[in-house]
């Protein structure tokens, strides 16, 4: 042993005695316990190390690992550097690694090596990279740990069945009635071709505004409104922190981060969004006390039509929230955190997924035709008549063109969650305490499950081309225990306004594909938006 007090030779009974009278046994105890979970951690952080150094990846530096290869350049191009790890060095079993500094990353893109961590039961604790993301959603669905997952997650899912999804078409085509005007107006100002995203973006916001909350925000009428502002700015700004965050090892403990400007710029969007929230949170939860008062008085359900006279939320039609108020038992403060997790996780990704089905759909005007035809049939010829739930589930192609616009382009590229045991992976163990980031994006561009993996091809998804396909070969919504609950909504929502708009305009893709430059956010979106020309059809 040391002879870290200078007491030299063999420990005799004097010399512990004196050891004693300098440091109470309470000390002694304390420094013993201390001293143990030192050498328990570094023997962890051993096997751990040790473990992940047999997966396949760049060489590393001392105590910086890979931080200087992430970190260095612009960070629109942390994605670009993901996807090129994968290729260099995961290339054949669908998995390598990186380190972070002293944080190992191990990045999968194979469906085989993919299904042990997301069909785990055990494994559904996202990675620490999403707490960045609490100051806006706190412990709503898709931030929370798995104790408080489970329970919401098994409340939550009646709000998503079919009978209420149904309820929501009309709400789907308002809001696509209002697009197809706006978007009018910019072929007409603009024949030469207009950014898409932004008008398929306001459309998604409103849609799940008044879905989730009840309360709609017109959006598409009022771009410049506080609310609308501020949900763009902070989306943009939560992409922004993660990625600098991620990059910027100084960024990582909170007291630092709350002393830049960055941070202070995100608490102002947020007071605004969350005083929205709060206030719908709290006048539908007085106008559901009052509704039950007058049911209790007069037992006549004709009190619940309309629109309710101080906040012009409408009474049908408020599955999630009403839910939540009635059903879930949760404090308002949940409450709130489950109708913002809605809304980001509901907007942003349904946006992004649309915009960049229409485009794909501009870029090929064959695919194009036949999904026109396609409605078409399904309507009749009838291009006024909206469709009905009925004839949206008819529209299978349509939906085999919505599915490969999320094989090429998944609204979440990246998947995070920490592992909280060992896994055994391919040829691998992947030791517990790492994070394992499921690459999507990579996963949806397997040559051996998609030939030719790059090009679209909605008959990738007709029935015979699924046939004995792996289960985790395709997972634009995750997969396994910890899914999108939301999965059914959203293609619904995708079918009803491109449909719509399929009926009134030809797309034509001004971009080359070649040319979209990605940037991964919170979702995949394309840098400088995606141009397109409207055609009316005739």
């Amino acid at each position: 042993m040391y002879d870290w007090f200078g007491f030299g030779g063999r420990w005799t009974i004097r010399k512990v005695t004196t050891l004693m009278a300098i440091f109470p046994p309470v000390t002694l105890a304390m420094l013993a316990i201390v001293f143990l979970a030192m050498l328990a951690f570094k023997a962890r952080r051993a096997k751990m190390i040790k473990l992940i150094d047999q997966i396949p990846g760049p060489v590393c530096l001392p105590l910086v690992g890979n931080g200087l290869q992430i970190n260095v350049g612009c960070k629109d191009e942390l994605f670009d550097r993901i996807i090129a790890s994968r290729k260099m060095f995961g290339r054949r079993h669908g998995i390598s690694r990186v380190w972070n500094g002293p944080i190992p990353y191990v990045l999968i893109s194979k469906a085989s090596a993919v299904e042990p961590i997301l069909s785990n039961p055990k494994l559904v604790e996202k990675s620490n990279d999403y707490e960045y993301m609490k100051a806006w959603l706190g412990n709503g669905l898709l931030t929370s740990p798995g104790h408080i997952w489970h329970p919401r997650r098994k409340s939550l899912t009646p709000a998503f069945h079919f009978k209420i999804l149904s309820d929501f078409v009309t709400i789907f085509q308002n809001q696509a009635d209002v697009l197809i005007e706006k978007l009018g107006e910019q072929a007409h100002d603009h024949p030469e071709g207009f950014n898409i995203v932004p008008y398929v973006t306001l459309c998604a916001l409103d849609i799940f505004c008044e879905t989730a909350m009840g309360c709609p925000v017109y959006a598409q009428q009022n771009a410049n409104s506080e609310y609308v502002r501020a949900h763009k700015q902070l989306s943009t700004q939560i992409g922004q922190v993660i990625r600098n965050r991620l990059q910027k090892i100084w960024l990582h403990p909170d007291f630092v981060f709350k002393r830049t400007s960055e941070f202070r710029k995100h608490q102002e969007c947020l007071k605004v969004l969350h005083t929205f929230s709060d206030r719908v949170v709290r006048e539908r939860k007085e106008e559901l006390r009052r509704r039950k008062e007058l049911q209790a008085e007069n037992n006549n359900n004709n009190n619940n039509e309309g629109e309710d006279e101080d906040t012009g939320c409408k009474k049908k039609q408020l599955a999630f929230l009403d839910l939540l108020l009635e059903g879930s038992g949760l404090s308002d403060l949940a409450i709130r955190e489950e109708v913002d997790t809605f809304i980001i996780g509901g907007h942003d990704t349904t946006a992004a997924a649309m915009a960049w089905i229409l485009y794909l759909l501009g870029a090929d005007p064959a695919i194009q035709e036949r999904a026109i035809a396609e409605i078409d049939a399904v309507m009749g010829g009838d291009r006024e008549r909206r469709p009905t739930m009925a004839e949206l589930n008819e529209m299978k192609y349509l939906e085999c063109c919505i599915k490969e616009g999320l094989r090429l382009y998944p609204s979440i590229p990246v998947i995070g969650r920490r592992l909280t045991e060992d896994v055994r992976v391919e040829n691998y163990t992947i030791p517990a305490g790492t994070t394992a980031m499921i690459v999507v994006y990579e996963l949806h561009r397997d040559a051996t499950v998609f030939s030719n993996p790059d090009k679209f091809n909605p008959d990738n998804f007709l029935p015979e081309s699924c046939a004995g396909r792996h289960p985790y070969a395709y997972i634009p919504f995750s997969a396994g225990p910890r899914n999108c609950i939301g999965q059914k909504f959203a293609i619904l929502e995708e079918k009803s306004v491109i449909s719509a708009v399929l009926r009134k305009y030809r797309v034509e893709a001004v971009n080359r594909r070649e040319d979209v430059q990605l940037l991964c956010d919170l979702v995949l979106r394309p840098k400088d938006g995606l141009c397109v020309r409207l055609h009316q059809r005739t």
